[in-house]
């Protein structure tokens, strides 16, 4: 069934969010040393120094174009032309051009590592402060040795040429690159705000003002990437991140697709058309004709925009269930199910969104955005100056107010990456759950501890979803393992120095057979009927270890 086969491989899940938990600059400190002497070890482990060019000879293979030796990328790129020809005739791409943001010669001991913003599955991004200036950036750094494997080095080298290339105040900026023996480095705009999907998760859901504000932003920004010739294709309230004072700005260019009339310049050997890409989109907003396997449209992007204004009035997507399979049978059915509440417009607007033509969608017809722009739903939006009106006032994160003995002292909480589910406080006393869906449930890895070290202990299509670095206590002694939460869902444990499984957990999602007490912040326990494991987290995410299973176990 063309359902089960679409290529929904969420492999590139590098939407960041922001908490505001503040970190204490001690622990930032112990981070960074704690990087670095990593970085030390695995040079001392390899002879061999590998270094990426984000640009290289249309004739190189995958693994050639990732392992020049110790050769610094300059700003100042000259190619070989493309010879070998893909059907892309009319999209430029260039013998030669100058990057706007260059790779720099920094090391990551330049900077100071702060907070995790988001964790996908080659790579991480946190809030990094440049020791010589004190500019804060949003710094993704990317698995080189995982990208190899992989073979996601030409969406990589998209990623940051179509950032590169990019001005527009509705998308996050690419100020510089720099690299190292085992990871890319891209320093992006840190929006601190957070996700526009925390502020639906907090706050229930939008009124129909604060809506119409954060959609007329999107489809501004979203006009520009489509003018550009470019279709996102992975347009969700988890990439729509906010600046401190509440504006949108659309990330996560890991799924784009450059059309064929696109006005970004590509390298010749750039990923550019279907049978290559991977990187498709997330379940939930995945429209129908990309199940089908048809081409990409704009309309892709269309019918994502559509789905993220239903979650903002409703709180929830729309199609909404138990399982990606059944995600996809309600896309291709079209059940929607409106919710009382919502305005007329607002109802009519999102069903032409979610239009299964995608030549019929408001934005996708000869008219352009224009009739997008004209629906009454956007009735008395000043589109010359929609970046220079009032943002509705951000809801606070309220584990950053929380004075409760599990939090404090927490240098992170878990934040939402990807299409999934954490139980969250709401603020008003109660916990409100965010969106349930495809595939994973929360990456919480911690950076400290997520590398590429970790794949080895994953099976096939298995991801993880929490990862620490703990002592596991014995009635005398103690010894540290890494503890692993996998999606399947698995608990294993490691011997971080032999690198060898120590023990798995046996899972089950009846809370008799498996439960967490938390007895303090950083001691927890995990009981099943053959045994009791007692183990220590010195970063204080017990009662995170607690509600990451239970959520796995309701799901």
């Amino acid at each position: 069934m063309s359902v089960l086969k679409a290529s929904l491989k969420r492999s590139s899940e590098t939407s960041y969010s922001v908490d505001d938990t503040k970190r204490p600059a001690s622990e930032a400190t112990s981070f960074e040393i704690e990087t670095q002497n990593h970085l030390r070890k695995q040079h001392k482990a390899s002879k061999s120094s590998l270094q990426i060019q984000w640009a290289s000879s249309s004739t190189c293979r995958e693994e050639h174009s990732l392992m020049t030796m110790e050769k610094e990328f300059d700003s100042k790129l000259t190619l070989q032309g493309n010879n070998g020809g893909d059907g892309g005739a009319s999209i430029s791409r260039s013998k030669s051009f100058a990057f706007k943001a260059p790779q720099e010669n920094f090391t990551i001991q330049d900077f100071e590592l702060d907070k995790i913003y988001g964790v996908g599955s080659y790579s991480k991004v946190v809030r990094a402060k440049k020791k010589e200036n004190g500019a804060v950036y949003a710094l993704k750094i990317m698995d080189k040795k995982f990208i190899t494997k992989e073979n996601k080095t030409a969406y990589v080298k998209l990623e940051r040429i179509v950032l590169d290339q990019l001005d527009h105040p509705g998308i996050v900026k690419l100020f510089f690159t720099f690299q190292d023996s085992f990871s890319l480095y891209m320093a992006l705009e840190s929006c601190e705000g957070g996700e526009l999907f925390d502020q639906i998760t907090r706050k229930g859901r939008l009124s129909e003002d604060e809506a119409l504000f954060y959609s007329a932003q999107v489809v501004d920004a979203l006009e520009y990437i489509h003018t550009m010739g470019l279709i996102h294709r992975d347009i969700k309230p988890e990439n729509l991140l906010l600046t401190s004072d509440g504006h949108i700005k659309i990330a996560d260019f890991g799924s784009v697709k450059p059309m064929q009339d696109s006005q970004i310049t590509l390298l010749p050997n750039a990923a550019s058309d279907d049978k290559a890409c991977t990187f498709v989109g997330t379940a939930a907003y995945v429209p129908p004709e990309v199940l089908n396997s048809s081409p990409a449209t704009f309309g892709n992007d269309l019918w994502a925009l559509g789905c993220t204004l239903y979650q903002m009035l409703s709180g929830t997507s729309p199609f909404k269930d138990a399982s990606e399979w059944l995600i996809f049978q309600r896309i291709i059915a079209r059940d929607i199910k409106f919710p009382n509440h919502f305005s007329e417009a607002a109802r009519d607007l999102i069903d032409r969104l979610l239009d299964t033509d995608p030549s019929r969608r408001p934005g996708a017809g000869s008219d352009g955005y224009a009739s997008l722009k004209r629906h009454p739903f956007f009735k008395g939006v000043d589109w010359k100056n929609v970046r220079s009106q009032t943002p509705p006032k951000l809801a606070p994160d309220p584990s950053s107010q929380s004075a409760s003995p599990e939090r404090d002292g927490s240098p992170w909480n878990p934040t939402h990456v990807g299409d999934a589910s954490v139980t969250q406080n709401d603020g008003h006393g109660g916990v409100s759950s965010a969106t349930e869906s495809s595939g994973s449930i929360t990456r919480l890895a911690s950076i400290d501890s997520f590398d590429s070290r970790w794949q080895q202990f994953l099976e096939p299509g298995e991801s993880v979803l929490m990862i620490s670095a703990v002592k596991k206590l014995q009635k005398i002694t103690s010894k540290k393992v890494q503890l692993i939460l996998t999606n399947k869902p698995r608990l294993i444990y490691v011997d971080p120095s032999k690198l060898i499984v120590k023990g798995n957990i046996i899972w089950s999602d009846n809370s008799n057979d498996l439960n967490v007490q938390v007895s303090s912040p950083s001691h927890f326990k995990i009981c099943t009927p053959k045994k009791v494991l007692s183990f220590e987290d010195s970063k204080q995410r017990a009662l995170q270890w607690k509600k990451a299973i239970e959520t796995l176990q309701n799901r």
